[in-house]
């Protein structure tokens, strides 16, 4: 028999399929027949969270532990509703108490100056309350009577000028006041009064009652080279010598 060459190649070839599929087959059926498996571990978890909702709670850290400077940042502090409400309860008690506080000063200032009124005047009985001293109405309309009624005020009313009550008066208001109780209207001013009534020559001629004036001060005569009079802001209505009381050229005048 002869064999060609061309013959030989196609035995070669099919001896060559025939055992790769022999080869091939029995790992096929390997794959068919084995399953592959796998499998992994969890923890197990006995106690469920049971409160879904809440918050987590913080935990404490090391003193000396390093969080990249975050424990130096400056936060602002914020105020809760209950705070806010708290703060603007305060401020409103403090406004009430300053408030109060005011009104009870203007009281007591109301209080001050209705005591230095009259509290009870009476044409009906012997004496007058006048501020807080007790004064003896004149009882008849002669010097004798205006010098006494006049010394009465010595150290109780104040100089206040421009004033001519109880309350407070400069020197013409006070002399203006204690003729005005004697029937006799005088004007407020020292240098008018230096020309009202009759004029009387010298100091050596003046009686108790006489008034004593120029046109910056005034005061009433009480004998002994001396006069009633509201002196200054300092001494109040006194006694002065009239030498103290006008360091110049005066008026003496006598209205009674």
């Amino acid at each position: 028999m002869k064999i060609t060459r061309k013959s030989i190649a196609i035995i070669v070839a099919t001896a060559a399929a025939s055992s790769m599929l022999s080869f091939a087959a029995p790992v096929a059926g390997a794959a068919t027949n084995t399953a592959v498996t796998s499998s992994r571990s969890f923890p197990k978890v006995n106690a469920p969270r049971k409160n879904l909702l809440a918050e987590s709670t913080s935990t404490d850290v090391e003193k000396n532990s390093n969080w990249g400077g975050l424990g130096s940042m400056s936060v602002p502090k914020t105020q809760s509703t209950a705070e806010k409400d708290a703060a603007a309860k305060a401020k409103q008690e403090e406004q009430a108490r300053v408030a109060a506080a005011a009104a009870a000063q203007q009281a007591e200032a109301a209080s001050r100056s209705s005591a230095r009124t009259s509290t009870s005047t009476s044409t009906n009985t012997s004496t007058t309350t006048t501020e807080q001293f007790t004064v003896t109405p004149p009882n008849a309309k002669t010097a004798a009577a205006l010098v006494s009624y006049a010394n009465q005020f010595i150290g109780q009313v104040p100089y206040i000028y421009g004033g001519s009550t109880t309350s407070g008066w400069d020197c013409s208001g006070f002399v203006m006041y204690v003729y005005a109780q004697f029937g006799i209207s005088l004007p407020h001013s020292s240098g008018a009064q230096a020309s009202a009534g009759t004029a009387v020559a010298s100091l050596a001629e003046a009686q108790p009652g006489d008034i004593i004036a120029n046109s910056a001060h005034a005061g009433i005569y009480i004998g002994n080279n001396m006069v009633v009079n509201a002196l200054n802001p300092s001494k109040g209505t006194t006694t002065t010598a009239v030498s103290v009381a006008f360091t110049g050229s005066y008026s003496i005048r006598r209205l009674l």
